[in-house]
């Protein structure tokens, strides 16, 4: 095949001059990833702030962890929208109405507390990746690939931080 019917191919697809352009509903599962790191990163700084306890400095540096982890991800997606010619939304307003995690509760939270709260808003973020994961990378694998990643980052820090509350088990 030659150089012009391989270009001819792709100009025929989803390539234009500016390159990949996403579908409109990768552009939703992108905008909803969005929401949600953005306003993980919110609750985490929120639960900074409320967490008192037992063992408060550790989970107050391990939320910094994963408030920072949160940002990251959200700047990196809102990147790659951009690249995707994908605008991303990242307006207080527009996470507010649309992020699937759970709004945080009002007033100090124990240490116990605050990790089961975070702990649920990780999996929600993650949830969120592995349910657009396969339809992103259907469109476009180099995307997906930062989905994995994020997965991946947001599963350690739930894991690392339920083990917080666990509780040895006796051995017999």
């Amino acid at each position: 095949m030659s150089t012009t019917s391989i270009f001819s191919i792709f100009h025929d697809s989803a390539v234009s001059a500016s390159g990949f352009r996403a579908s409109s509903r990768m552009r939703a599962d992108l905008q909803q990833v969005l929401t949600d790191l953005i306003a993980l990163q919110l609750l985490g700084k929120q639960a900074r702030w409320y967490v008192i306890g037992h063992d408060f400095r550790d989970l107050h540096l391990q939320l910094d962890e994963i408030v920072d982890i949160a940002r990251e991800g959200s700047d990196t997606i809102a990147e790659r929208m951009c690249v995707l010619d994908a605008m991303p939304d990242g307006r207080p307003e527009t996470v507010a109405a649309t992020t699937l995690l759970r709004a945080f509760p009002r007033g100090e939270q124990s240490t116990a507390a605050v990790v089961e709260l975070i702990c649920d808003r990780l999996r929600t973020t993650a949830g969120t990746m592995r349910i657009v994961h396969d339809d992103v990378g259907g469109e476009d694998p180099s995307t997906a690939d930062l989905l994995y990643d994020l997965i991946d980052d947001i599963e350690k820090q739930c894991w690392v931080l339920s083990f917080e509350n666990r509780m040895a088990q006796p051995t017999r």
